[in-house]
């Protein structure tokens, strides 16, 4: 196992998590927080803090070491296909019972629901093949 290429794939999925995070849920899309309900939300005072780019980035490091662990039986012609298969099989088994659960059992607008899921559905696809060009196969 690589431990240094999976260290700079928790670097870099964690850089593009914040850019597309700003760019998206604190840029375009950042209307989906101001739909009622909004005293679900944290009040903002700029980012959203050191504690959670730790967090992102523990959690970016743990989807790379899944991907090191299982990349030579993801089903894909070469490293950029896997990814992309890694990417929507943690959004279909991660995201999308995450969802169904919000949805189902939270008091946030059906919007900001499928915003997330279809930001999800881009994301993680994304997310994988970064992991698999730098780890590679």
């Amino acid at each position: 196992m690589k431990i240094g290429k999976i260290l700079i794939a928790g670097v870099a999925v964690t850089i593009f998590n914040a850019i597309v995070g700003m760019v998206t849920c604190g840029g375009i899309f950042n209307w989906v927080y101001k739909l009622e309900p909004t005293n679900v939300w944290k009040p903002m005072d700029g980012g959203p803090g050191i504690m959670f780019m730790f967090g992102s980035f523990v959690l970016s490091l743990i989807l790379s070491f899944i991907y090191a662990l299982i990349q030579k039986g993801i089903p894909g012609g070469n490293k950029f296909a896997k990814g992309m298969v890694f990417g929507l099989c943690v959004w279909a088994v991660g995201m999308l019972p995450g969802m169904f659960a919000t949805y189902a059992f939270m008091n946030i607008a059906t919007t900001v629901v499928a915003y997330w899921t279809v930001l999800g559905l881009i994301k993680t696809p994304l997310e994988g093949m970064i992991i698999s060009a730098i780890y590679g196969e």
